[in-house]
């Protein structure tokens, strides 16, 4: 799964794009009652209780709703108790004396209706009774009786040292979900409920089982109304004596229960049914409504959102699904797996039957129902199979659909080439919806996609916008062997699916352009939001001893730092190497939920290597610093390098072991030749020191950590000129754009070094102007250069990466020390600016090639850089490269300088902008992140305004992002302004968006987590901010509150 963050990007300030990173980071969850109309319910006074415990967390309302319309009632004693349980027709009915009428469903009235009370038991089927068999209503003594005592848990932590295998296996899942018109006559013209029947076959674990005898079997449920269930076939009693509903929430059938049933064995049925609300389900976890469209997200435990389940990636099932809807209005019946049969039903209804023959859990579950367009291609595995693709959106945007496509016949081709890997199916299906809290889901077969990662087309999508999606398409293709043939035992576990398909994803990413370009790009990531995560109070390994809600652990960490250890074993074992490994890998666990343990034992065994200590990398937080010193004897020719690495104490690990970790390097002459080629040291003690024979020439210039080898910080002391000899001479491409980072990081912290302490920058040194003059002058040969490095290298660093260098944050000194560099550099290179600026401007048609990307990403560059004075002659250079634009790439690249220029021409090419959308949403995100981005005085106050924009939605996961995501986590001075302004309009959204979207809250609340790093000013505002969080108390979701109070309580 690829998971989104708040993180927007302004690529060299030319080229806004959304930076969607991969941890999922990724599942919502909110508990704020069913709410209806206008009108949010609260719990219903005792007289009710026995409705509430038929309700699911935090939802009191959803049972009586369901069938009343007490959503629009102000009285809960208008509701009776009689309800009526059908055992043919799995039919619950509730009489509202106020109204006369009760609700019923049978098989032969797929669409139920509204019927007179006094008529409800004969009236299940047309005719009358019909020989219905209807079960003892359950009265309010029953109903308590099912409602377990237990009070419902706090929200406490998870180990995973306290894994256990469960007491049952589910073998087979047959689903039923069927789409119909809600039955409340008050409801909205068009609005649906679901009924979600499943019956389960269920197995006792008799190897692993902890538990003796016949325990007793919980299932999870959340905001699931029970309306039936059958053990065997047989209607369970509604007395307490079969089963019970938790505090939780969860499904407890007895033990006795089971052991009755099964003769003692624990084999059996299980067949509840129950109902759900998609379009009310605002967290968009479970089954939900997106547009005209149903879908499913179910990672990490939304599944439990839809029926009550063993919701745990260890329980592996082999799923067949049935979906009803009306036909006219729900042409698309889609699930996962192969299409079996289709068919027709009457009432204008018809049904899908899909069928998985691949057990897996729940979380990969997916269903679909739309009305949507489609294009339709196929692939040739490398076995001689023809597999039918297929990818759907909304009708309007069927013709942004065909990079994606070719992205996918990429992926699929070069995961055969490089790894061996065929698809396993006779269809893939990919489905975009624009509501959608991850980047993408891997779904077996059935891929549920947020439309940023599949919509593309030259007006609306940038380079970047299309570079993502060839690798998030990529991401969620590979997963179908790392992480859905091979699944996680549990959720510690994450990061074995999740960094190995990233590596994986980068690899094909490197593959299809350029390798170079494309390290850097993951390095910049890195850097900027996963070395902030190691040094914060959430600092974690990449495998999590502990976590209270899953949701937030979809993280940089997780995601990006679990690829750069999987890239290690690349680089320690080679090519060949890590193929052998990954051959022992899916050889032995095809069709398993396995551990990290698992595959770094494959790793090891395939090549007779030992990564006992690699195994730090798994259960040790926070970024190494590797501090690097050489010396030079002539006599000898000898060059000694000594490695020391240390790593500071993280929250709960106070000290830290010595890392395993890769170091390549490589030895430089004076006259810029290569001495000693790239070589892989193994760095595993506190201090090593490696020594190189046979050195020519004099002392060398080291180049190190090439590559970028392993996830740390690399200390060494390199003068201007070390650094100016590395970006002009150095073999590594990686390594001279790193020369390139520190060589403005230098100049920048020492600029902000001065105005914080209320002095004057000095001047740029002569060497830096110098060496970013050679990266322009390179810029003019066309000779096969590669731009999009030139760009990069031009490119200053991220303030985000920048503000971890720092021992004290100062963020608004930091920008201004960065905008004085780049102001400089401006200034004293302008004309080498304009003429690659002019050169590069060139009226071609767009194409998404390396080179064109790397010509117009130079572009810019070149044009953020000459319009940094913010004079009359950068307004019209500005205005002109817009009005000439004929591509977004283009478009954007001079909107975001036009943003935060001064003048009207700002303004009125922000409408022109609007206007020329045309309601398209990836565009309109565009458009509020430009604003939320603008570096003027007055950029909160236009948030702000923009919050009450009639486009701006905060159920709408990508525009949250875009407008409040962008604000907090990359307007850095904005966002940290010393009135405290932005904090408080942060924590306000955190509040709001909070009673809709836990997941997304949670992740706006994490920009305070490292309060405790800035000055004390803004230090003792930002706390005041996650104080003022943390007094809502339980009216905050689980998400936040996790995610607040440990930003609060770590040290």
């Amino acid at each position: 799964m690829i998971a989104t963050t708040f993180h927007i990007t302004l690529a060299t300030c030319a080229s806004l794009f959304l930076l969607f990173d991969f941890y999922d980071t990724s599942t919502a969850m909110f508990r704020t009652g069913y709410q209806r109309g206008t009108t949010a319910f609260a719990s219903p006074p005792a007289s009710s209780s026995w409705m509430r415990r038929l309700t699911t967390k935090g939802s009191a309302a959803t049972a009586t709703s369901a069938f009343t319309h007490v959503g629009r009632r102000p009285s809960w004693g208008l509701l009776s108790a009689a309800f009526l349980v059908s055992s043919s027709h799995r039919v619950v009915s509730a009489t509202n004396p106020s109204t006369g009428f009760c609700s019923s469903s049978a098989n032969k009235h797929p669409l139920p209706p509204f019927i007179p009370a006094q008529t409800c038991l004969a009236a299940h089927a047309p005719g009358g009774a019909d020989g219905v068999s209807v079960a003892p209503a359950p009265t309010s003594a029953s109903l308590e009786a099912v409602s377990s005592p237990t009070e419902k848990k706090t929200l406490q932590p998870k180990y995973r040292s306290s894994y256990r295998q469960p007491d049952y296996w589910i073998r087979h899942t047959d689903l039923l979900f069927q789409i119909v018109p809600d039955p409340d006559p008050e409801a909205p013209a068009g609005a649906t409920v679901t009924y979600v029947t499943s019956t389960l076959t269920v197995e006792r674990n008799v190897d692993g089982g902890p538990s003796p005898g016949i325990p007793n079997l919980e299932l999870d449920g959340e905001e699931l109304t029970l309306m039936e269930i059958k053990v065997n076939g047989q209607p369970l009693p509604w007395d307490g004596s079969a089963f019970l509903l938790t505090a939780e929430s969860d499904l407890l059938v007895l033990g006795k229960t089971i052991e009755a049933a099964s003769a003692g064995k624990g084999d059996f049925t299980l067949q509840t049914r129950v109902l759900i609300r998609p379009e009310s389900n605002f967290e968009l976890s479970g089954f939900y409504k997106s547009g005209s469209a149903y879908c499913s997200q179910c990672e990490a435990e939304g599944f439990r959102r839809i029926t009550y389940y063993l919701d745990r990636p260890d329980v592996m099932a082999r799923f067949r699904v049935r979906i009803e809807a009306e036909k006219a209005k729900l042409p698309l019946l889609l699930s996962n797996g192969n299409k079996m049969a289709t068919g027709e039903l009457d009432g204008g209804r018809h049904f899908a039957e899909w069928e998985d023959p691949f057990p897996k859990p729940s979380y990969l579950f997916a269903v679909v129902a739309g009305d949507l367009g489609s294009i339709v291609d196929s692939y040739k595995t490398m076995s001689g199979r023809d597999v039918r693709l297929e990818i759907f959106s909304e009708h309007e945007n069927v013709d942004k659909l065909e990079h994606a496509m070719t992205s996918l016949k990429k992926s699929m081709r070069w995961d055969e080439e490089v790894y061996g890997l065929e698809y396993d199916l006779d269809v893939y299906n990919i489905v975009a919806v624009n509501d959608f809290n991850m980047g993408a889901m891997e779904n077996k077969g059935l891929n549920v996609f947020n439309t940023a990662f599949v919509l593309a087309k030259p007006e609306t999508a940038t380079d970047t916008d299309y570079e993502r999606i060839e690798g998030v398409i990529a991401h969620e293709y590979f997963h179908n062997w790392s992480g859905n043939r091979v699944t996680c035992q549990d959720w510690f576990q994450l990061t074995l699916k999740e960094g190995l398909t990233v590596f994986r994803d980068q690899q094909f990413s490197a593959d299809m352009g350029s390798a170079a370009v494309k390290r850097i790009e993951d390095v910049r990531v890195l850097r900027a939001r996963q070395f902030a995560e190691d040094s914060g109070p959430r600092a974690h390994a990449i495998r999590p001893e502990s976590y209270m809600k899953m949701d937030n652990f979809y993280t940089s960490t997780v995601y990006e730092k679990g690829a750069e250890v999987i890239r290690m074993y690349h680089t320690l074992l080679g090519a060949a190497g890590f193929r052998k490994g990954m051959d022992l890998y899916f050889a032995r666990h095809d069709g398993s939920a396995v551990t990290c343990d698992d595959f770094r034992a494959a790793m090891a065994n395939a090549n007779g290597k030992d990564f006992s200590q690699f195994e730090r990398w798994y259960l040790q937080a926070g970024t190494p610093v590797v501090t690097a010193k050489g010396a030079y004897d002539a006599a000898l020719k000898r060059y000694s390098l000594t490695l020391s690495q240390h790593t500071a104490g993280t929250v709960g690990q106070p000290s830290k072991l010595p890392f395993h970790i890769p170091v390549r390097v490589g030895l430089l002459g004076k006259d810029g030749r290569e001495l000693v080629p790239s070589t892989v040291l193994e760095l595993k003690e506190a201090s090593q020191t490696f020594e190189f024979e046979n050195v020519e020439g004099g002392t060398p210039v080291p180049s190190l950590l090439r590559g970028f080898s392993a996830p740390v910080r690399l200390k060494v002391e390199q003068s201007d000129e070390d650094l100016a000899f590395l970006m002009a001479h150095d073999t590594d491409s990686f390594n001279r754009w790193e020369a390139s980072q520190k060589l403005a990081s230098q100049a920048i912290l020492a600029a902000t070094e001065a105005l914080a302490g209320g002095g004057t920058p000095a001047p740029l040194a002569p060497t830096t102007v110098d060496a970013f003059r050679a990266v322009l002058k390179a810029g003019l040969d066309d000779t096969g250069v590669d731009r999009s490095l030139l760009a990069y290298a031009l490119s200053l660093p991220d303030e985000l990466t920048l503000l971890g260098e720092m021992d004290v944050m100062r963020p608004v000194a930091l920008h201004e020390g960065r905008e004085h560099v780049k102001k400089s550099l401006a200034a004293a290179l302008k004309p080498e600016f304009m003429d690659v600026y002019q050169a590069l401007d060139k009226d071609v048609p767009y194409l998404v090639t390396p080179q064109e990307i790397g010509r117009r990403r130079m572009k810019n560059v070149c044009l953020s850089y000459l319009c940094t004075e913010k004079d009359a002659g950068a307004v019209a250079l500005a205005s002109s490269a817009f009005q000439r634009a004929t591509c977004m790439t283009d478009s954007i690249a001079a909107l975001a300088c036009l943003a935060s220029l001064p003048g009207p021409e700002k303004d009125e090419a922000l409408e022109i902008f609007y206007t020329n959308a045309k309601g398209d949403p990836l565009v309109l995100n565009k458009w509020f992140s430009i604003q939320a981005l603008a570096d003027l005085p007055d950029t909160i106050d236009r948030v702000h305004a923009l919050t009450r924009h009639p486009d701006f939605s905060m159920k709408n996961p990508n525009r949250f992002r875009a407008l409040i995501g962008a604000f907090a986590n990359s307007n850095l001075a904005r966002f940290h302004a010393e009135d405290g302004r932005g904090y408080v309009l942060v924590a306000d959204m955190v509040l709001a968006v909070d009673k809709l979207n836990p997941q997304v809250a949670a992740r706006l609340a994490g920009a305070f987590s490292l309060w405790r790093k800035f000055e004390n000013t803004r230090r003792n505002m930002m706390k005041a901010q996650l104080d003022r969080l943390m007094a809502v108390g339980d009216g905050l979701s689980r998400d936040t509150f996790e995610i607040v109070s440990q930003s609060l309580l770590s040290a």
